[in-house]
């Protein structure tokens, strides 16, 4: 059982390739985070972070008053006391990094997000890619092997690029297919990966059509620091992205501030999925704006805080 009395909260982003973890005091610093790598979905990975955080931080878990999870395995871990969707988290994270933010372009492991937010840094629309791994962080997991070249190397090795290829199919195994046809062709590796990042840029702008450009924009998740991904989709979008220091813990840290606001205000506790009053279910089971007829699992439209 937590103590109300704890100096500390923490938020945990259980990704599907990443578990982040990030503690607050109660006057919102930030006194640790921790980033672990274990596979998909890990149990492993999650326990990692909490514990590296809580040894940076010099606590134990007793000393946490409350604990808010987001992302892919946000109902797995017993430590939460509730859960947020990675929509509310990672947005509320972005805008605590960069206030004046009005966009908000996350690309993770396995799905990316365009997130539009008020003054306020509520959710006003979003578009979402999680239906397959275009575009994302497996994308290039998946490229990278293909080219045979280190992950972390496809940045810098695409910004060599002096030729200008096109990569049409956005489907990782498809987008293989092709860029094994561009290296049989004799096409050289740095020009080939400059395509590979033109593509996912291609596909944000796609994300970025569906709730309306807008600026200043901050990008978060891991592929935000990929050198070439960055540059190719500030070219595209024509605007300059702001880049956090550490982007990929966004949404833990939107996840802790949500526990710092409980703490402070509590909301009524609740285990099940709970959508905001402007939502409700269609007939498939997918949320549905009462606005308008479209879903809006891969679109838009939230406005505020949508717990899960």
């Amino acid at each position: 059982m937590k103590s109300r009395d704890a100096k500390f909260v923490m938020g945990i982003d259980f990704g599907s390739t990443t578990s982040k973890t990030v503690i607050l005091d109660r006057a919102g610093n930030m006194v640790a985070s921790s980033i672990a790598h274990k596979g998909s979905v890990s149990n492993d990975g999650a326990r990692i972070s909490m514990a590296e955080a809580l040894t940076k931080a010099g606590i134990t878990e007793k000393d946490i008053a409350r604990a808010v999870s987001t992302g892919y395995g946000r109902r797995m871990l017993d430590i939460a006391d509730k859960s947020y969707t990675e929509i509310t988290c990672h947005a509320r994270g972005a805008v605590h990094l960069v206030p004046d933010a009005r966009l908000v372009i996350d690309i993770g492991g396995q799905d990316s997000k365009v997130i539009a937010v008020d003054a306020n840094g509520l959710v006003e629309q979003f578009a979402m890619n999680d239906r397959c791994a275009a575009g994302t962080g497996k994308f290039l997991e998946a490229l990278a092997r293909a080219v045979n070249v280190q992950l972390e190397e496809m940045g810098p090795m695409a910004m060599t690029a002096t030729e200008t290829l096109s990569i049409s199919n956005m489907c990782a195994t498809f987008a293989e297919t092709e860029v094994v046809a561009l290296l049989a062709e004799g096409k050289p590796k740095h020009d080939v990966l400059g395509a590979v990042h033109a593509a996912i840029a291609s596909r944000t702008v796609g994300l970025v059509a569906r709730v309306g450009k807008r600026e200043p924009c901050v990008m978060t998740g891991g592929v935000a620091k990929n050198v070439a991904a960055v540059h190719h989709i500030e070219a595209a979008l024509g605007i300059k992205l702001h880049l956090p220091p550490d982007p990929q813990i966004a949404g833990a840290l939107g996840a802790a501030l949500f526990a710092l606001d409980e703490i402070s205000a509590p909301t009524e506790a609740d285990d099940d999925d709970v959508i905001d009053a402007g939502m409700k279910d269609a007939a498939c089971g997918t949320p549905t704006c009462t606005a308008t007829p479209k879903p809006v699992a891969t679109e838009q439209v939230i406005s505020g805080p949508v717990r899960a």
